[in-house]
């Protein structure tokens, strides 16, 4: 696969794709370096690409981000009314070609400002199976969907900007129940811990959010 000419649409689509792995190398580089090659990309590309991101972000003359995600993505595949609170905005979705099975999604407020941006699952698309800690592979599952599953979960700062963390019990094979942390970059699962030790790395299980060949 050969990579699109950066600033061109289909370079900018692609570059920002590069942006979300630019996060999630940190705690899964081996799954990074997969999806990074189904986009023809050299680790270089994904460098300049991040650079090209924070130059854009960190701009004077900056677009807002609502206006910047429309730049680089494209006019949204759907944008669905949401109500917080009293308080009406949007949540604007994007397709990604390296999760078919998710959206990017920006929620915008009336202002145009945007409260929040992680991956979603796609309408439509089965939702993993979440009952044991085995599920919990990364890259199986988004913020929302782990909370579902392990009701009631405690939202957790994150560590660094694009990053969420959840708290809960989960039971493991065996049945007996764990305390939990689960940490999310761009609102998929990267890692989960156990009374303060991390879960060694497994890979996702069939129809979970990894990129597809």
């Amino acid at each position: 696969m050969v990579r699109s000419t950066p600033g061109t649409m289909k370079g900018m689509y692609v570059d920002f794709q590069l942006v979300l792995l630019r996060r999630m190398a940190d705690h899964n580089p081996d799954l990074v370096e997969d999806a990074r090659r189904r986009l023809g990309a050299s680790l270089a590309d994904m460098r300049e690409a991040n650079k090209r991101w924070q130059a854009m972000v960190r701009s004077p003359r900056s677009r807002s981000a609502a206006a910047r995600y429309r730049s680089v993505l494209g006019e949204p595949e759907s944008v669905l009314p949401r109500r917080l609170g009293d308080v009406d905005c949007e949540a604007r979705r994007w397709a990604l070609p390296l999760w078919p099975d998710l959206r990017f999604e920006a929620l915008v407020g009336p202002d145009g400002a945007v409260w929040n941006e992680w991956l979603v699952r796609a309408p439509g698309a089965p939702a993993p199976k979440l009952e044991t800690l085995d599920d919990l592979a990364p890259w199986s599952c988004t913020v929302d969907e782990a909370a579902r599953a392990f009701a009631p979960a405690r939202p957790l700062e994150g560590t660094a900007p694009t990053r969420w963390g959840l708290a809960f019990t989960a039971p493991d094979r065996e049945g007996v129940r764990h305390d939990v942390v689960a940490e999310f970059t761009w609102g998929l699962l990267q890692r989960t811990a156990i009374t303060g030790r991390w879960l060694s790395r497994r890979s996702p299980s069939p129809g979970s959010a990894s990129p597809r060949p």
